[in-house]
């Protein structure tokens, strides 16, 4: 298992298995919390475009820091100022200071947080290894997506909501430790081009944006109005999806590092769409709905490490990778606000949930494409520079 040997990835995944179980846990229940506390359905993907354009305008802001103090301190602060997001969410009381509060903090950590770690994870980690790391990362959310929605699902019955987002608080302080032990990341000043080597990556990320708008986020709608509104019935679902899915992103992995990423495109694309369909139909049935969730596992397993592959390869072999993770993110960012904000409307005309979650099948089409033909032009991996130990810069400094 050579892709075990790279400390700075394992001590990277470490941190994302505990992140992970504060986003699995808690935030896998934001949405429909909102619900419970007198958000609107419109209201609450208004709140999502919010946050989305926060975190759009906001990470500039990134671009002038980390030159000064590198990648690692960043994302540190990303992770540990994600955790105030969940103070302002467990006191929100319908549409109050308290939601505007919730998107402003997760804003700004998101903007920190999801630009630095995707630079990040690209630089340290190893081209040839790349599916069998991502998959390994995927394979420990999804532990801590069996263990987290039960903890909050518990948490939010038994105590209410100051218990369970105050220790999904906490648990963001305890991700960042890992940091301690990993390299730091140097960015330059200047560097010519980035930007532009970076349209494949925003593509892809415009499109995955789009895609969880539905997918995700509908989707969540559909199943805790099937599960008859119960938080207990909700963190069970998810749970049990996330052991369903807690070993397939290996499997793929592997075969993208042999080489059979075309193959995984086609497969990827093909599950996107069915997973999609049979949502859309399941909403009426408590029994379709949940194994519609738990398939959503499983695609998800094998969606992100196809999609993030490719990313993250072409992020190593880009002028910069924090530049092209900063043009991707805001790609993310604007392809998922337009989905929400086309979510809202469709609910706001009185259609049912399942159109907005229809409305995803956009989404893998243009991902469809441009991974098509990333697959079929990657450079082999052998050949991609290797990241060296200490310091990491993104170029040579002038």
């Amino acid at each position: 298992m050579a892709y075990l040997k790279n400390t700075a990835i394992n001590l990277l995944n470490l941190h994302y298995g505990l992140q992970a179980l504060a986003l699995y846990g808690a935030g896998g229940f934001f949405f429909v919390y909102l619900l419970k506390a007198g958000v609107s359905v419109p209201l609450a993907f208004g709140a999502i475009a919010l946050v989305l354009a926060g975190r759009f305008l906001i990470r500039p802001l990134v671009l002038v820091l980390a030159p000064r103090y590198g990648l690692r301190p960043l994302v540190a602060f990303g992770t540990i100022f994600g955790g105030a997001q969940y103070l302002f969410l467990a006191g929100v009381r319908g549409a109050d200071l308290m939601l505007v509060g919730f998107c402003v903090t997760a804003a700004i950590a998101d903007a920190f947080y999801w630009t630095c770690y995707h630079a990040y994870f690209a630089r340290v980690g190893d081209a040839e290894h790349r599916g069998h790391q991502i998959g390994a990362r995927e394979a420990i959310a999804s532990v801590a997506g069996i263990v987290g929605p039960l903890l909050v699902a518990w948490a939010l019955i038994a105590s209410g909501p100051w218990l369970a987002f105050g220790a999904a608080a906490a648990i963001h302080v305890f991700a960042a430790l890992p940091f301690l032990g990993t390299p730091d990341v140097a960015v330059a000043r200047e560097v010519p081009g980035a930007f532009r080597a970076a349209i494949p990556g925003i593509l892809l990320f415009a499109a995955d944006g789009w895609l969880a708008a539905g997918n995700y986020f509908a989707w969540q709608i559909a199943l805790f109005v099937s599960l008859g509104e119960s938080y207990s019935a909700f963190g069970g679902a998810l749970a049990l999806a996330a052991l369903v899915g807690a070993v397939a992103g290996l499997i793929l992995g592997r075969q993208i590092d042999a080489g059979y990423g075309g193959h995984a495109v086609w497969l990827t694309f093909a599950s996107v769409a069915g997973l999609i369909l049979l949502r859309a139909v399941s909403t009426e049935s408590v029994v379709l709905a949940v194994i519609a969730n738990a398939l959503g596992a499983v695609v998800g397993c094998v969606y992100i490490p196809t999609l993030m592959t490719a990313v993250y390869n072409q992020a190593k072999r880009s002028p910069c990778t924090l530049r092209f993770h900063l043009a991707t993110e805001g790609g993310w960012d604007a392809g998922g606000a337009v989905g929400c904000l086309a979510c809202a409307g469709i609910v706001a005309a009185g259609l049912p949930v399942s159109a907005a979650v229809l409305l995803s099948l956009l989404g893998p089409t243009l991902s469809l494409i441009v991974l098509r033909k990333h697959y079929r032009n990657v450079t082999p991996p052998s050949v991609l520079p290797e990241p060296v130990p200490g310091l990491l810069y993104e170029q040579e400094m002038p």
